[in-house]
């Protein structure tokens, strides 16, 4: 129970976040308390590291790129783009609008699109004149379909990473089986979105206020090479995998690149437009602190055996076939993530799956049941 006390006050604190205290510190805190109290043991510290580490420095190489690439007018631009393409039609922009959130989720994280995206379409649409009803829509959707649409890649959320290496899943095969996944993903988001709020979507927008996308670009150094230092991320995410390089040695080459290009670092700094120091100082390196404080706290439910519950009741499903396997373990993973959040629920989730191990002989029931708890925590 001593577990559990320190998992709940912990979760509680990083939620609630008392005065401003950073979820690091919280985490970090719960991690001293299950220290000081014998639920984790210094050797567990080096096992949940090797857990977290590329995780997390892949989510904040991932948010440097998406905030130097924002300081340029990147996302700007895109989504000026897309608001012409809708032609002036509400109904088509409504869903323009949320696959773009898509694509932007897949590429720079679910966090990446919700706090980058959302604000530059809500700004848009305030200068379309959109009531404040089709507002909310169109930043609810731009922000729901971050998250459900999180899946197709390993680098599209962090806890896909996790997932991915806890069980050594690399990025081409965890990419071509959750790509599909992702699209019908979107398809049903799309629709719910589209029944909840169509009465409040606009017919027709007149574009003739807005500013040309062009004129949005800040930095035209890096917005030019942003194209083809995506794509050459992409590609080396791809090839690295049969090498078992780490995803966050691949896109920290790619932070990197354009922290040097916004910097001017060649040119020793001159004629830079983007303050990279504020970039910097804005990544969220409190995840790196978060990640291992929350996973130790976790890893105490571990070692005091409750996630040999969590074990039980996948087994249960697993014992009722392939479907009840993944549709168990999915709804699972989604009411868990509910409550705790999903960074811990994915590793319950995983260590529960890795204890099947001696019974659930089957690796391809057991291989469903991890993409199963991704997308369960993903959604939930």
């Amino acid at each position: 129970m001593l577990a559990v006390a320190i998992f709940l006050v912990t979760l509680i604190l990083v939620i609630w976040q008392p005065k401003g205290l950073s979820i690091g510190w919280s985490a970090m805190g719960g991690a001293v308390a299950a220290l000081a109290t014998g639920v984790i043991t210094w050797g567990d510290i080096p096992i949940v590291w090797h857990i977290v580490w590329d995780a997390t420095f892949t989510f904040v190489a991932l948010i440097i790129i998406s905030l130097i690439l924002d300081e340029a007018g990147f996302f700007h631009w895109a989504a000026l783009h897309v608001v012409r393409w809708g032609g002036g039609r509400g109904r088509l922009l409504f869903p323009l609008i949320v696959v773009l959130g898509a694509m932007i989720a897949a590429v720079f994280a679910n966090d990446g699109a919700a706090l980058l995206l959302t604000p530059i379409v809500m700004a848009i649409l305030l200068r379309l004149d959109f009531t404040p009803a089709a507002t909310f829509a169109f930043v609810i959707a731009t922000g729901f379909v971050a998250d459900t649409t999180s899946l197709p890649l390993m680098i599209s959320n962090l806890v896909n990473i996790v997932s991915a290496n806890y069980f050594d899943i690399s990025f081409d095969r965890y990419a071509m089986v959750m790509v599909p996944v992702d699209l019908v993903a979107l398809a049903a988001t799309l629709g719910v979105l589209w029944l909840y709020f169509r009465r409040v979507v606009p017919r027709r927008y007149l574009t003739s206020d807005l500013p040309e996308p062009a004129s949005v670009i800040k930095d035209h150094v890096v917005f030019r090479a942003s194209f083809p230092v995506l794509i050459l991320l992409l590609v080396a995410y791809f090839v690295t995998a049969q090498w078992q390089i780490p995803v966050s040695v691949v896109t920290g080459t790619g932070a990197l690149i354009l922290l040097a290009l916004a910097g001017r670092w060649p040119q020793g700094g001159r004629g830079a437009r983007i303050p990279v120091r504020k970039v910097l100082q804005e990544a969220p390196w409190a995840i790196v602190v978060f990640s291992l404080g929350m996973y130790l706290v976790v890893y105490g439910l571990r070692n005091a055996g409750l996630t040999s519950y969590v074990a039980m009741a996948l087994h249960w499903f697993a014992g009722h076939g392939t479907v009840a396997a993944a549709l168990g373990t999915g709804f699972l993973a989604a009411l868990l993530s509910s409550i705790m959040n999903n960074m811990p629920a994915v590793l319950v989730g995983a260590l529960a799956i890795h204890q099947l191990s001696s019974v659930a002989t089957d690796p391809m029931l057991r291989e469903i049941m991890v993409y199963a708890n991704v997308i369960g925590c993903d959604l939930g």
